[in-house]
């Protein structure tokens, strides 16, 4: 609403038809007036000159700040509904991925698993003993007292990515168990250990001298219940020390155990691109940089580009790139030939070290000399 002269405090309509006929016709006329200009006005003198002008300021000033409200209030009501509607666009993207999700279960609902297929696997793994060492999720891994934040962080407590009837995956029982179920089905099995981890082998037990230890271990003394990995990157325990030598178990800790599964398939893999994100993150690429990493797919040419990010270029990718490269060959045959591994190294801008401004100076020097010498 638009101010009037009428709306300066003090104004009288005597006054307003003076002013107006002066050419003082509006509340930002007056306030900018002149005091010695308005106190010559017939029937305005000095003192209420001043207090014209200071009540049209004073009124000028009430609406800039009612304005800067009312913008502010605006404002917050355009964010309010803009996310009102991010909100609601959220909300329906989520409806039709629930929407989606249960046509896909629907789909699988009592279909048997086919060789080939993609899915991911609920697995409580126990001992006959009852210790629980394997979980699929952080809350059973919290209910069985295992859990761990360093394996959490590392995706540990997941369900298990497994190409259906490939070994590499699951262990023999396992897969041979796996083949034969339907998709969300629920099965408990136990495994003998020739199919689980092995039966205990007196020949993956070493004994060494304490001294030979020492020197192989940088030094460090053994330690009993300790992981110690030799030359030939074999993992094992320090079980004992005695009488002056170590002795190290290269056993699977679980080895020569009947383990007891409970299973459910919970899903079938069938994007492309989520079945690549899922071969990256086996090969133990963390989950969330998975998506730092630039995929391109030729399908004419059956050629996979993986941009490595700049935050991994100076890592040893080596056996990640060579065991990615195999897992997406041998079981995306039908899609994937040929897998290119892309790292760009930008140039890098190298600063004048002070070495260099010296000999810069030095060389500087040196020229305006010689040309000295030659004028001389």
């Amino acid at each position: 609403m638009s101010l009037k002269l009428e709306d300066v405090k003090g104004l009288g309509k005597k006054t307003v038809d003076i002013l107006k006929k002066e050419g003082i016709d509006t509340v930002e006329k007056l306030a900018n007036s002149e005091l010695e200009d308005l106190a010559n006005i017939k029937g305005i003198g000095k003192t209420s000159a001043q207090k014209y002008v200071m009540n049209a300021k004073t009124l000028l000033k009430a609406k800039s700040k009612d304005s800067d409200t009312k913008t502010e209030i605006e404002e917050e009501e355009v964010q309010e509904t803009e996310t009102e509607e991010k909100d609601e666009e959220e909300e329906k993207k989520l409806q039709e991925e629930l929407k989606k999700l249960e046509e896909k279960k629907k789909n699988l609902q009592d279909k048997k698993v086919e060789n080939g297929d993609f899915i991911l696997l609920k697995i409580t793994g126990r001992t006959q003993q009852g210790d629980i060492f394997r979980v699929s999720s952080e809350a059973d891994a919290r209910k069985a007292g295992i859990y761990n934040e360093e394996k959490a962080q590392q995706g540990y407590y997941t369900p298990e990515f497994v190409v259906v009837g490939k070994p590499g995956f699951i262990n023999e029982g396992l897969t041979e168990a796996v083949k034969e179920m339907k998709y969300f089905e629920k099965k408990s099995i136990r495994v003998p250990p020739t199919k689980a981890f092995g039966k205990r082998e007196p020949g993956k037990i070493e004994r060494i001298s304490i001294g030979k230890f020492t020197k192989l271990n940088e030094g460090k003394n053994p330690e009993i219940g300790k992981e110690y990995r030799n030359k030939k990157g074999q993992s094992g325990v320090i079980t004992n020390i005695v009488q002056g030598r170590v002795i190290i178990d290269y056993n699977h800790p679980l080895a020569g155990h009947s383990i007891d599964y409970n299973l459910e398939i919970i899903d079938k893999i069938e994007e492309f691109d989520e079945k690549i994100k899922y071969f990256m993150t086996s090969k133990g690429i963390p989950k969330n940089n998975v998506s730092e990493f630039k995929i391109n797919y030729i399908k004419e040419d059956k050629t996979i580009e993986i941009t490595i990010p700049k935050m991994f270029l100076f890592q040893n990718l080596t056996y990640v790139k060579f065991g990615l490269a195999m897992d997406l060959q041998t079981n995306m045959a039908d899609e994937i030939e040929d897998v290119k591994f892309i790292e760009i190294y930008e140039k890098i801008q190298i600063p004048t070290t002070p070495a260099d401004s010296v000999m810069q100076k030095v060389e500087k020097y040196n020229k305006e000399h010689d040309e000295n010498d030659n004028q001389s």
